[in-house]
This record gives structure tokens, C-alpha cells and sequence, in this order.
């Protein structure tokens, strides 16, 4: 029976679009910081993609690729636009499909969580709390979005990329129009959850209008916002039932919101896939295949998962730590990596350690001894304070 199981993991999954996944576990879209500070790929960024290519998983997700760099997360995000190096995103799109992988670039954009030092926060409604301070877009601004991100999701599909994702969790844009918490607006985009999502349809019929019925369009989608006020159960699971009218390819579930002081999904209590209990109850609502992102540490975890409806297995930090992980279960190794255990992390020092460890993978180095995780905080803030200078010394038109 456990073989039997294992197997499932290693299933081709045919998706509405036609395009065929080879197995079901996918490196689900992870901020992991490599950009050149100019956006554009770098080799690091570029190797660690084959890396997980060849480690044998399915699909891989580049997250946060930005349309416009006046919406950046980071400077260290990928903006792919008409001033890019088309051909270093060409050099990460074959790198990223080795072994029959596919890899897709998620359409991102961050909002009112756009980095003020490099960005132009804008979001549903105006902002001024600690930790966040944006504009509200305008009508005009908002009615330019839907194209903004089919403009993108066409550009990925000509230099070579295998599909996209539309970024509508963790409190980025289109998110934050889902979430009554950020979205106070008083015309067709605001109110009742009916036009709350109204902007994220818009998106979803541009993109696969100008990609076409054969590329897949995946979307990343908030089964909760863990905050109060924010995006609830009954609104997500509304949000899923009219997606299944769209053309969309994949419902990626995760949850939690980039948020100061928020709890992140991974300080929920338990073990286990955080968000399986919403997939099964949107499991009646779609046709449409369901990944679930989020807590799988196990193959046995990952094969319950698919037997309880759900599609695809969303891995992250799994990956960081033993890139060839598929291919170890594939092997019938049901186990999972070593987690390390961390005492009194200062706030980001998680993130920042897992961002550190995907550029020694992409630089082909062991892990670093130890857990240190004051020192790659002061990496990584170091990193992208020298990205800064870069990313306001380019032009970008």
C-alpha cells in the first residue's frame, strides 16, 4: 500500500490548458532574493533552478516577478519588462526546465507592501498605519492592471517559460483587494466580496486571453489572511467557485499575509499541511486542479494530501534544505529533510536564513555550519542594501 501511495506522488497530471505535469510535487513561489539588483537573473538564480529541475520535482514557481519596478517587494525581485536581458531570462527558463521540469514565473505585485526605498507603494485605499504606508490607486491606475499583467505573462511565454502564476495571496496586490482589511474602496472594486474580487477576474480573463488556451495559467489564492478583518474562509471559498468559470489551470491554496506583526502560516499550531481542511472544502466548488502550498515534510503527508482531492503538493523550505527530494521519495525514502531547530529567532531571521541557503545552493556550496541567524540577517540586509544603489541607478525605460 505505501508503494502504491508513493506512486501517486509520481502520476502525470494533465491540466485543462492540455500541458502535462510530469508528478505532483511542485517548488511553490518562494521570495528567494536573486536578482542582480537590476532585475535580471543572475547565475546563482539561474543554477538554482536546475538544481531543483534535476532533483526531480514537476514544476517550479519563481516568485514575485514584477511587471513594473515601481511595485517591487525587494530589489532583489525580477522585473521582466521591455528593459530586461531577454536572454538571461531565456538562460533561466531552459535552466528551470531540465529533466522534463517546468518552470513558471509569478506575476507579482506587491502594492501597498512595496518596498519604499526602490518602489511606489500604492493599494485599494490609503494607509498610514506602523509598518505601512501607501496611496490608493486611482480608477485609471486600477483599470491599467488587468494589461499590466498579461503584458508580462505574454512576455514569459515568448522568451521560453513553461507558464505563470497570478500572485493573489499574502497580502500583495491583488490580495490586498480581496482583504476588506485594505480594501475600503467605494466603487465596483470595494464592499461586498462579490466586488472585492472583481479586479483579481479582470486579471485572470486578460492573462489567459493574451497567453492563449495551451499555456498554463496557475493562481495563487489566500484560503485566509490570519488577520483580523481581513479575508476569510467563506469569502476565499466564494473567490474558488468563481474561478471555476475562468480559464485558469491551477488554484495554488496557501494563506497568511506579509503583514508587521502578523503570524506567518508556518506559526500555526500542529503538523501537517496547514491549509488541507479549506482545500477539501473547495474541492466540491472547482473543477479545476488544487494545489495546496504550505507544512508537507513527508511523503507520507503528501500522499494523504492526495488523497483527500488535492492535486499538487506545494513544497518550500522542504526544497531549500534537500533540493533532490522528489527523486529521494520517488526512491521509496518516505522521509523528510532535517529541520533545523531554531531558539529565539529575531524577527526575519527565519526568512533570511532559508534566502541565504537558496543562494549557497545556487552557488553549488554545502550548507554553512550551524544556525546563525544574526548573521544572515546582516547578510541579507546587506545584500540588498548595495541592491538599492542598483536598482534607483538604472533606467528603466
Amino acid at each position: 500500500m505505501d508503494n502504491l501511495r508513493n506512486a501517486s506522488l509520481f502520476q502525470p497530471l494533465e491540466l485543462p490548458c492540455g500541458a502535462i505535469l510530469k508528478n505532483r510535487i511542485a517548488k511553490s513561489a518562494m521570495s528567494d532574493s536573486l536578482g542582480d539588483g537590476r532585475g535580471d537573473p543572475t547565475d546563482a538564480q539561474i543554477r538554482l533552478y536546475e538544481r531543483w529541475a534535476e532533483g526531480g520535482l514537476a514544476v517550479s514557481i519563481v516568485g514575485e516577478v514584477q511587471g513594473d519596478p515601481r511595485s517591487a517587494e525587494k530589489p532583489g525581485n525580477l522585473v521582466l519588462g521591455p528593459a530586461s536581458d531577454f536572454g538571461r531570462f531565456r538562460a533561466l527558463a531552459r535552466s528551470g526546465s531540465a529533466n522534463g521540469a517546468q518552470l513558471w514565473l509569478q506575476l507579482g505585485h506587491a502594492g501597498a507592501m512595496a518596498h519604499p526605498p526602490i518602489s511606489d507603494p500604492k493599494g485599494p485605499s490609503a494607509l498610514d498605519i506602523p509598518g505601512v504606508a501607501c496611496s490608493a490607486l486611482t480608477a485609471d491606475e486600477v483599470a491599467a492592471l488587468p494589461s499590466e499583467f498579461a503584458r508580462t505573462a505574454r512576455l514569459a511565454k515568448e522568451l521560453g517559460f513553461g507558464g505563470v502564476q497570478v500572485h493573489a495571496a499574502h497580502g500583495f496586490l491583488l490580495s490586498q483587494f480581496l482583504s476588506p482589511l485594505f480594501n475600503k474602496r467605494e466603487d465596483g472594486y470595494g464592499g461586498p466580496i462579490a466586488n472585492r474580487m472583481r479586479l483579481l477576474l479582470e486579471v485572470v480573463e486578460e492573462v489567459c486571453g493574451e497567453v492563449g488556451p495551451s499555456f498554463p495559467v496557475a493562481i495563487k489564492l489566500n484560503a485566509t489572511d490570519q488577520l483580523e478583518g481581513g479575508l476569510v474562509e467563506d469569502e476565499a471559498l466564494a473567490v474558488i467557485t468563481a474561478l471555476d468559470g475562468s480559464g485558469i489551470d491551477l488554484i495554488d491554496i496557501s494563506g497568511g499575509t506579509y503583514f508587521p506583526g502578523a503570524r506567518s502560516a508556518s506559526d500555526r499550531a500542529g503538523g501537517g499541511a496547514y491549509f488541507l481542511d479549506f482545500a477539501e472544502k473547495a474541492r466540491p466548488l472547482t473543477r479545476k486542479p488544487l494545489m495546496v502550498t504550505g507544512g508537507f515534510k513527508t511523503q507520507q503527508q503528501a500522499a494523504d494530501a492526495l488523497d483527500r482531492g488535492v492535486d499538487v503538493i506545494g513544497l518550500a523550505r522542504a526544497l531549500v534544505l534537500d533540493p533532490a527530494l522528489p527523486d529521494r521519495w520517488r526512491s521509496g525514502d518516505t522521509g523528510g529533510p532535517a529541520f533545523p531547530t531554531f531558539t529565539d529567532p529575531p524577527e526575519g531571521g527565519i526568512t533570511a536564513w532559508y534566502t541565504m541557503r537558496l543562494t549557497e545552493i545556487g552557488e553549488d556550496r554545502e550548507a554553512s555550519d550551524g544556525a546563525d541567524l544574526r548573521t544572515a540577517v546582516r547578510d541579507y540586509e546587506t545584500r540588498d542594501t548595495a541592491r538599492i544603489e542598483l536598482w534607483n541607478a538604472r533606467k528603466w525605460t
